[in-house]
Formats: C-alpha cells, structure tokens, sequence
C-alpha cells in the first residue's frame, strides 16, 4: 500500500515510518522540519520539506494518510497560538481536504487533552478542533478518518532539547548534563505513559482494520504513574537530584486512558511499561 505519513521526521512519525517500511508499504512523508530533523530519515521513505498546510502541492498518488503534524506540547502553545492554530487546526483542515478530493483514507492523532477543559491552552483547544474537523468530515463526506487519541508517549528517538521535549526527553537531557531534574507542581499529577511501540502498533492496526470508532480510539497503557513515582526510579538509577519548580498553566491532574474499544474490538494490547524502558536507559 502507499502511505502518507504527515510529520514523518518527527518522533512517532519515524518510528510509525520504520513500522511500515518493514512491511513492505510505499511511505511517504510531508514535515517542515521545524521540530523533526534530517536525523530521523529513515532508508527507503520518500520526503518532502513542504508545511502540511501546502499540502495540495504534493503529487503522489497514495491510499492511506497518518497525520501526525502538529505543534504537540501545551507550554509553547501560550507563547505562539497563531502557530499552533495554523499547525494544529487549519493544516488539520488542509489535510483532509486534500484527502477528500484524492479518496484517502485519514488516521489522525488526537490527544487526551480531549478529556480535559479545551480553553486551558491553544495547544488543548485546537487539537480539540482537530477532533471535530475529522468528525465532520467523516459524517458530511462519508470519508473513512478515524481519531488515535495519544496518551504521554515516550520512547526511542523521543525529542531531548528545545520546547518540544516532553517530561521524560526533558528529564534524558538533565541527566546527561548532570543536572538536577526538574518537577513541575507538586509532582502529584498522574500520567499515563504509552511506548512509542504501542502507540505505532495500535495506529497500524487502526490504519489496516475495517471497524470504524464513533468517537476516537484511545491509545494509553491504561496505568497511570505520580511524576513523582517516576522520578524516583530516575534517582535510584542515576543518581541525580531533584529540583522543584512552580506549577504551569495547563497542567492537567491526571491523564489515564478512559475506554478500551481498542483492546476490546482491534486486540490491542500495550506491551511495554514505563519502568522497564528507564531501566533500559
């Protein structure tokens, strides 16, 4: 099959890439570059540095598109909404144009920023837009999209520096630099840690099945960890200290996985866990 992958140098978009090349698909991917980088070429894709929202530019001919583009973290949303509007909403917008007019079938990552309150950052609202577009076009164009909802995704080729790294890139980065690693708040706030392995396994399995989700099919481990519980496993290995800092807007309590229609109707089931990967490290 040829397949799409938008934000295919990104972290999820090169492991997804990997995935699919191992079983012999034609993949192609769209990216700006603007978080991803030339690193994560993967032997065997073909790539085009164009923004998604230019994506009426690209003439290939495929039957499957992931879209993975996005601005994917809350903070730097507070500091540049247009940007993340124009990536998160409008090129969601332009992708499934594009889709429409050339019949390709759309898998969209979503976010478990769903369950929370949209108008805590731009980075939740419009990801939440996103979600809506894909379901309009699904019930006014009768277009196959389905929604993979992410929960906390870490793993291999995981971002380390800049804004666009998560807590556990950010905590890699501190260590290798030894420097205390930061906790934002009280470090009370439960997370539910998805493998980028499973994350890739369950879009597969979405992409490739014929059941079709109402509202979204939920990709989380199903267990959730305290951001304390998990420091401590990075102390005992490292160990490093620990620095506090004042909570962030849009700090979400609790993030864990809310129904199991992926395990229940497409036989997924999350392999890995989050402690044995910082063992691993």
């Amino acid at each position: 099959m040829k397949v799409l992958v938008t934000g295919g140098v990104g972290f999820i978009g090169t492991n997804l890439c990997e995935r699919l090349l191992r079983e012999h698909h034609d993949v192609y991917s769209i990216d700006n570059y603007s978080i991803g980088t030339e690193e994560n070429h993967v032997e065997g894709v073909e790539y085009f540095n164009e923004d998604i929202n230019n994506i009426h530019k690209l003439n290939i001919k495929v039957d499957l598109c992931f879209h993975l583009a996005g601005l994917s973290l809350i903070q730097p949303s507070f500091k540049n909404p247009l940007e993340t509007f124009k990536s998160n909403t409008e090129g969601t917008q332009n992708v499934l144009e594009f889709c429409r007019k050339n019949n390709i079938k759309v898998v969209y990552a979503g976010s478990s920023s769903r369950h929370h309150n949209p108008y805590q950052s731009p980075y939740a609202l419009y990801k939440y837009l996103g979600e809506e577009i894909c379901k309009m076009y699904k019930e006014t164009y009768k277009m196959k999209v389905e929604i993979a909802r992410f929960y906390n995704v870490y793993g291999p080729k995981e971002v380390l520096y800049g804004d666009w790294a998560a807590v556990i890139g950010i905590w890699r980065k501190q260590i290798k630099e030894k420097l205390p690693i930061t906790i934002v708040g009280d470090g009370n706030q439960r997370r539910d840690f998805t493998h980028v392995d499973d994350i890739v396994d369950g879009l597969v399995r979405i992409a490739f099945s014929n059941k079709s989700n109402s509202d979204a099919w939920e990709l989380g481990s199903g267990k959730n960890y305290s951001i304390n519980e998990i420091s401590k496993l990075l102390v005992k290995k490292f160990n490093c200290d620990i620095k506090y800092i004042p909570d962030q807007n849009g700090n979400y309590r609790e993030t864990l996985r809310k129904q199991n229609d992926a395990l229940e109707i497409l036989g997924w089931v999350p392999q890995k866990n989050i402690e044995e990967y910082i063992e691993s490290l």
